[in-house]
């Protein structure tokens, strides 16, 4: 009687353990001044699909799920700005992993909370906690930045303090990794270490340090691959083939240019610092097309009049290509592009010779190589 019993309930019992190996969570949250209408939504950070959506009830909240393996998400509240017509996003990152999650804040916004109650955001918060010093550095320079004289705001001495904070931060990602490779925040705080236009060697020699087991994640086998995809773009390397349609429809393959000197530049009539750019690659297109260069446009517009428009506007002589399909470009997503304005220079043999030449740097680099023609 007593065996039927204990079988009975490791019957009972054995469905839960399941959910609980699969990756169970709960998230428990307390924001004390938080508006009372509001709605909290626990949002994927990489998709930004919402997984759940929730009332606040007394300044409390709760989530419930279920996960595979930690996965990177934000709580977000967006509010209608008062006396405007757009919304103000309000959010924190948050990781879902197996157990119980706890969000607190005395205030009135999620941005200042403490995530705890796991051991992934409790790395998190040390994370946060070691960047603080050059997050508010980078706070007071973006106050002061707006407060700058149009004239000033391009001036090197802004940018070379910008610099030195950006690497200070780009330490404290390094610092973390090194000192916590077995922590799925790695995958994190290599991306952000990275930023937009990561340099091939600085991550891929950081992302050796991080444990096999972080790597193995979905995130982890994800960096890898855009990795992958950054190496075959380094300088030194044959440039990716292509070929996109113009705006008339027609076909226009990158490897047709072989012979001379290209730039593949990758802008959209909506990037106002393409558009200024603009200005700077006419003026390289006017003095040596006739020398054998030529330029590319990859507009990752959306929109084909906007497209069209830009170009006539600006009075961009060279080819131009388009998918209309922003970030989804596929040529983006061969040169790993996840910010523009950016460009990969291209010799007469195909092979990528520089990358991201802006302003000046791209006239002496040109000058450079035509000083003989």
């Amino acid at each position: 009687m007593h065996m039927k019993k204990l079988i009975l309930s490791i019957i009972l019992i054995f469905p839960i353990f399941l959910m609980a190996q699969k990756g169970e969570y709960t998230v428990k949250g307390r924001i004390e001044k938080l508006d009372p209408s509001a709605k909290i939504s626990l949002v994927y950070q990489e998709t930004r699909n919402i997984i759940d959506t929730t009332k606040v009830q007394n300044g409390q909240f709760s989530f419930k799920g279920v996960v595979n393996e930690p996965i990177m998400a934000n709580l977000m509240i967006r509010y209608k700005a008062k006396d405007h017509n757009y919304y103000v996003t309000d959010l924190i990152d948050i990781y879902l992993e197996q157990g119980q999650i706890l969000v607190f804040g005395n205030g009135d916004s999620i941005a200042k909370t403490k995530v705890t109650g796991t051991k992934l955001n409790m790395d998190n918060e040390k994370l946060k906690i070691a960047l603080k010093p050059s997050t508010d550095k980078m706070v007071t320079f973006w106050g002061e930045y707006a407060k700058l004289p149009l004239d000033e705001k391009d001036s090197n001495t802004v940018w070379t303090k910008y610099d030195s904070i950006l690497w200070e931060q780009k330490d404290v990602y390094a610092s973390f990794i090194k000192r916590n490779p077995d922590s799925f925040v790695c995958i994190a705080a290599l991306k952000r270490y990275g930023g937009t236009i990561p340099i091939y060697s600085e991550v891929a020699s950081l992302f050796e340090i991080i444990s096999v087991n972080v790597k193995n994640t979905i995130a982890g086998r994800e960096y890898a691959t855009e990795l992958e995809k950054l190496k075959t773009t380094l300088v030194g390397a044959i440039a990716p083939d292509f070929t996109q349609n113009d705006p008339e429809g027609n076909p226009v393959k990158l490897s047709s240019f072989k012979g001379k000197y290209v730039l593949v530049d990758f802008w959209a009539s909506w990037c106002g610092p393409c558009r200024k750019e603009n200005l700077n690659i006419i003026k390289a297109y006017t003095k040596y097309h006739d020398k054998g260069f030529e330029v590319l446009g990859v507009s990752l517009d959306k929109e084909k009049d906007a497209w069209v428009k830009s170009i006539n506007n600006d009075k961009l002589a060279w080819k131009h290509v388009s998918d209309l399909k922003l970030w989804d470009s596929k040529v983006a997503v061969l040169y790993s592009i996840k910010s523009i304005p950016q460009n990969v220079l291209i010799d007469p043999q195909g092979v990528i010779i520089s990358k991201n030449l802006r302003g000046e740097d791209l006239q002496k680099k040109l000058a450079e190589i035509f000083k003989n023609y």
